[in-house]
């Protein structure tokens, strides 16, 4: 008889919510006490998490089974993505197209690759857990490279006139300001690669770990979620350069100021 493979997913009973709520708590403790100013966030975002995923799950369940529905969650994931790091960069709305331009640009190749190399199954239960890491990830190198230049464009603006005063076009002057700061979207990503295993096990690797995967297969998972996600985000991240120094994303605040 073949050994049944004992599941160490949590079950969603009473010592679960019991944990989440001492989890929670301790979140929303510290930064009262610390004075950070985030528990009121911590709160609602710990309590949309459960109603999200658990919304999420069901509509998962029926989504798995259909190819043509887990394209649809897909593309769901990627509206909310979008409107995400609009929102979190802090541009009007009718820039959304360029900051939605940005994520996709990092996030197709990856799943194109993945999905049509038949690395990964093109099946529903392959399509929407490495879509929605993906898109999750560009998401964050689109937010991250968006604050940071915009930062950037706010405490050099002095050297930004000096190179316009020096004859540069518009781009190349805002180019000469950001670059430097450009790869700081890019360390969580690249340090979250470079030390898998030997500090963290990420979510692919134990995923398949609980669904009763090999130790070998987890770690093949894992391997192209992370390289994945490091090219996704590197292509988000230029992408998303080059359209915020040609102004086509501008942050609210530098509306007056940026470009000139």
């Amino acid at each position: 008889m073949i050994p049944l493979v004992e599941s160490v997913a949590p079950a969603p009973d009473w010592r679960l919510a019991v944990v989440l709520v001492l989890l929670v708590a301790l979140a929303v403790g510290v930064s009262v006490l610390a004075r950070t100013g985030v528990a009121r966030e911590q709160l609602v975002a710990a309590v949309r998490a459960v109603v999200q995923l658990a919304a999420v799950s069901l509509v998962i369940a029926a989504a798995l089974a259909s190819v043509w529905w887990s394209l649809l969650v897909v593309l769901v994931m990627y509206a909310v993505a979008v409107a995400t790091a609009t929102r979190r960069v802090d541009v009007p709305a009718r820039q959304a197209g360029w900051v939605g331009l940005a994520v996709a640009a990092g996030a197709l190749p990856v799943l194109v690759l993945s999905l049509g190399s038949g690395v990964i199954p093109f099946s529903g239960a392959g399509i929407v857990p490495v879509a929605g890491i993906v898109v999750g990830g560009t998401m964050t190198a689109a937010t991250l490279t968006g604050r940071r230049t915009s930062d950037e464009l706010v405490q050099q603006h002095g050297r930004y006139e000096a190179a316009l005063a020096l004859g540069l076009p518009q781009h190349e002057a805002a180019f000469l300001v950001v670059q430097p700061s450009a790869r700081e979207a890019l360390v969580p990503g690249i340090d979250q690669t470079r030390t898998v295993g030997l500090v963290t096990l990420p979510g692919a690797f134990i995923g398949v770990l609980l669904g009763g995967g090999t130790p070998l297969e987890a770690a093949s998972a894992q391997v192209l979620v992370l390289i994945g996600l490091m090219a996704g985000q590197a292509v988000t991240n230029a992408v998303m350069l080059r359209l915020m120094t040609r102004a086509r994303i501008v942050r609210r605040d530098l509306a007056g100021a940026f470009p000139r």
